[in-house]
């Protein structure tokens, strides 16, 4: 099999194709086509290849470049380019009809560190794990091309390889074929916002970046330009048509430059929906983002961008400070008695509030016609474990009860529910930064920058890890053995039961604001609250229809009047899941009614009606 070799070079006078097939070198001549050049038919299954931009016939030592769409790189990203056949593979999902993101359960998972082999092949091991678990989607981090051989994954430079060492893209095929014989969709998180430190040779090809606008880890990618953006959208349409992903998860929309009117963000979600059609499964596209802007999943003729669904930090922040107490930094706006309740039922907390941690008015509210499942809501996940100091997990602060009441309040959300890997069961181990930079002074000066950043928070210099050193990714690789401890155990035992309960309670995945009502109180109006309630179905506006209440008692015992429509009270509601064998009713003498009673830090699920 062979095809042609061609590249977009505007910035180029001359290319030449840098060829080595078995112990043959050649140099091939190319030619323009438009801002293109192309080789016909030079290259076949088996070849290695680079480009030489403007060649110099009489130089020796030329450094051929990877190929900005290099579909494998054997030997890193400042290697040459191998050839890939993404028909070659023997798919057995043919019968594999996709998921729905509604009423779905994720999972956030890194290659690297979830299995002790730390490969596709290592996770396919573990996959049943997660089956047993009541799992619906994986949501893998960045697997393309990094420089290295460990990195979180948005160090990437080659978006269009999988990593060599992960088992490169015929694992990623293996991985997804799996998945889906398990009944498992995967979700893949994509990082179109920025390139990583090294490796990244498009700026010598082509305008790829925007040098006058930059965000937190680089230049700006020139999404309007038409060839970059044909190269992102083009990327997005491989992830779904050559390794049968059933979604994406976009890094950091906020730093997408973009014309509004015409946003890369509406391209993406058309191209995703035009496939979708085509292969007649769903296909989604979840956004990170920092702008509390609904916009960006409202359907388009609704005025919006028409991506499916975004993570929901502004929950995150509630849930976090309601269970550590933490107040600092931007976690300082949650610190109040409501912030849990309007979370909870209406999705953003700053909704056009004043926001201290920016210093402005933020936001905007979701509208209530928005189905809840659009929100991915989570205790915990790679950047809120990874971008503290230590890389601490709750689990290395909190108790077995304040774990408890951390998964109920996770998943018994309105909003789709993702698990970072190992919480399930507590896992010990910390997830933090961690980088392998080839370059001695990239990784001193990544290693040195991390370290000023924290110290100048006023953290202890010993408490954060070097990102360089083997031992600081070593410590994040998940001891599964841990399975087997009694502590681990229950944890792991509630959260199956939580996931089983949530598929058999349609209350607990109806995706109507309208059916999500949530109050909470504490000691004081600005402090975290020490009692929570969140009822969910449609009885909130009908008294003859299902309710289902969550309860939480947080730092002192707490009572939650039970009394169904009809007047019974403890005789009609019943508990559904407690993290606790002390919760009970205690019938009220004045009345018809009850009340439950919960010990300080403990939780319950009651069907009220």
């Amino acid at each position: 099999m062979t095809t042609d070799a061609r590249v977009w070079a505007p910035l180029a006078a001359q290319v030449a194709l840098h060829r080595v097939r078995g112990s043959e070198t050649a140099r091939v001549e190319m030619h323009p086509d438009g801002e293109w050049w192309v080789a016909p038919g030079a290259l076949e299954l088996g070849d290695r290849y680079g480009f030489l931009l403007d060649p110099d016939e009489n130089s020796s030592d030329e450094h051929p470049l990877p190929d900005p769409r290099s579909r494998r790189l054997p030997d890193g990203v400042h290697g040459l380019s191998a050839f890939d056949d993404p028909t070659a593979f023997d798919w057995t999902d043919a019968g594999w009809t996709g998921r729905q993101l509604a009423g779905s359960v994720l999972y956030e998972l890194h290659i690297g560190t979830y299995s002790p082999e730390g490969t596709f092949d290592g996770a396919i091991a573990r996959l049943d794990h997660l089956v047993d678990l009541g799992i619906d989607t994986i949501e893998l981090l960045p697997v393309n091309g990094f420089n290295g051989t460990h990195n979180w994954g948005y160090d990437g430079v080659a978006w269009y390889a999988v990593h060599e060492l992960y088992g490169g893209p015929e694992g990623y095929r293996r991985f997804v074929d799996a998945c889906h014989a398990r009944g498992l969709a995967v979700v893949q998180d994509v990082v179109y916002n920025h390139l990583g430190p090294s490796g990244n040779y498009l700026p010598r090809f082509g305008p790829y970046l925007l040098e006058a606008s930059a965000n937190t880890w680089g230049d700006s990618v020139n999404v309007g330009h038409p060839e970059v953006r044909r190269y992102v959208l083009d990327n997005l349409a491989m992830w779904f048509d050559d390794f049968h992903v059933d979604g994406l998860r976009l890094d950091a929309v906020h730093a997408l430059v973009d014309d509004p009117e015409n946003h890369i963000l509406q391209a993406m979600a058309e191209e995703t929906d035009a496939r979708s059609a085509h292969l007649g499964r769903p296909l989604t596209l979840i956004a990170e983002s920092d702008l509390n802007d609904p916009r960006l999943i409202l359907p388009r003729e609704a005025g919006g961008y028409g991506l499916h669904a975004q993570w929901s930090d502004d929950h995150h922040h509630a849930i976090h400070t309601a269970v550590t107490g933490e107040a600092n930094g931007y976690y300082a706006d949650f610190a109040s008695e409501g912030a849990l309740a309007k979370t909870s039922a209406h999705g953003f907390f700053h909704d056009g509030s004043y926001s201290s941690f920016r210093e402005r008015e933020h936001g905007h509210p979701v509208p209530a016609e928005v189905p809840t499942w659009r929100l991915i809501s989570y205790a915990q996940n790679h950047d809120q474990i990874g971008n503290r100091a230590a890389g601490d997990r709750l689990s290395q602060s909190l108790t077995e009860d304040q774990l408890a009441v951390t998964a109920v309040l996770n998943l018994t959300t309105p909003y789709t529910p993702m698990l970072f890997m190992g919480e399930e069961w507590g896992a010990s181990t910390p997830w933090p930064f961690f980088t392998s930079h080839l370059e001695p002074e990239l990784g001193r000066a990544t290693a040195e920058g991390r370290l000023a950043e924290f110290v100048k928070m006023g953290w202890d210099e010993s408490v954060v890890p070097d990102p360089q050193d083997p031992a600081t990714f070593a410590s994040a690789r998940l001891h599964w053995e841990e399975l087997d401890d009694d502590r681990h155990a229950r944890l792991l035992h509630l959260h199956r039961a939580l996931l089983a309960l949530r598929r058999a309670t349609p209350e607990l995945t109806d995706p109507r604001f309208a059916h999500t009502g949530a109050e909470s109180s504490g000691p004081a109006p600005d402090t975290a609250p020490s009692r929570f309630r969140m009822d969910r179905g449609a009885g909130l506006d009908d008294p003859a229809a299902g309710l289902v209440s969550v309860c939480v008692a947080f730092g002192e015992p707490a009572t939650f009047p039970m009394e169904a429509a009809d007047g019974r009270g403890e005789r009609s509601a019943h508990i559904l899941l407690a993290t606790t064998p002390d919760a009970r009713f205690e019938h009220l003498d004045r009345s018809d009614g009850a009340e439950l009673s919960l010990p300080a830090w403990s939780a319950a699920v009651v069907r009220v009606r």
